[in-house]
């Protein structure tokens, strides 16, 4: 059998593409610097989240199963060493589902656990939006994470101005965004029974239109059939349009700028990712990278080499 000829070019790749493969078998890694986040999802599963306003895949979907599917989309694009947690809102404060994971090796219960996010998992029906938050931003003055919450901002029954919580306090000592979901246009809120199956949709008389929590914040003289003990809103019915959904964008604006937290509307998974994914909230770390890729194709490289003439 003749020995290598040295003097052949192709000799020497297979050479080389023996090696890089051998090299890349070892699992080769290189450390580099990268901005890495700790985010916290807390997502709003009360009824009105059930509202279809948003198209994708060229179906219309409820604003839920949009956040969920935006989510997903955001765990993929995160760096590996990253950590994300989840929590749902509903009534008049938020529960930490699980406390924050690394977003690669968790990957998939991550997933599993947005996909299983579903409005029968709240403990009550009413959205206190503003309670719910200054709960939460109190729950979230001893972590360090970013706290990312996820509404439309519709709150049931509509909130008495006079008793709204100052939200003033916990500027700068939480790091966080709003991202408000849903369309401009009003539009009906599905109806379930206890097993999810579809009713048609809330009427107005299924639903408060005005709070009758506390006194009113009316001028007494302006409302019908006041009486400071037994009516303190009046004896008149009230009907609007409750029983429809929109983006309350002015309110979780100002609910925002009063808290020191940013603001972000949720269009599609692009913006949601613009929202994250900011210098603000990203901490710099060191983290090791796969690169065996490279020396493989290097060898594939090597072995084209030897049947070109």
């Amino acid at each position: 059998m003749p020995g290598p000829n040295f003097r052949d070019y192709r000799w020497w790749l297979l050479v080389l593409a023996l090696l890089m493969t051998v090299l890349a078998a070892t699992g080769p890694t290189r450390q580099r610097q990268r901005p890495l986040y700790q985010l916290i999802f807390v997502v709003d599963i009360t009824r009105s989240m059930n509202t279809e306003d948003y198209v994708w895949e060229g179906r219309t979907v409820s604003r839920l199963d949009f956040v969920k599917h935006s989510l997903r989309g955001q765990l993929m694009a995160l760096p590996c060493q990253s950590r994300v947690g989840l929590g749902i809102f509903t009534e008049r404060r938020s529960a930490l589902l699980f406390e924050p994971i690394e977003v690669c090796s968790g990957f998939n219960e991550i997933d599993a656990a947005l996909a299983a996010l579903d409005w029968r998992m709240a403990w009550a029906a009413d959205s206190r939006i503003a309670a719910g938050l200054a709960r939460t931003l109190e729950d979230f003055k001893t972590r360090e994470e970013t706290l990312v919450f996820l509404t439309d901002g519709q709150e049931a029954p509509p909130p008495n101005a006079r008793y709204q919580p100052d939200l003033g306090g916990f500027r700068g000592q939480v790091q966080g965004v709003i991202i408000g979901v849903g369309g401009d246009n009003p539009a009906p809120i599905p109806k379930f029974d206890a097993n999810g199956q579809r009713l048609g949709f809330y009427k107005p008389e299924d639903v408060p239109h005005r709070s009758t929590f506390g006194e009113s914040d009316l001028n007494p003289e302006k409302i019908q059939g006041y009486d400071a003990r037994n009516a303190p809103f009046g004896s008149q019915a009230v009907i609007g349009d409750e029983h429809l959904s929109r983006l309350h964008e002015d309110y979780l604006r100002r609910l925002a700028a009063e808290a020191g937290l940013s603001y972000q509307r949720l269009t599609d998974p692009g913006s949601l990712r613009l929202a994250l994914q900011q210098a603000a909230f990203a901490k710099s770390g060191v983290v090791s990278e796969d690169v065996a890729w490279q020396y493989a194709g290097l060898a594939l490289l090597a072995l084209v080499g030897v049947f070109v003439k």
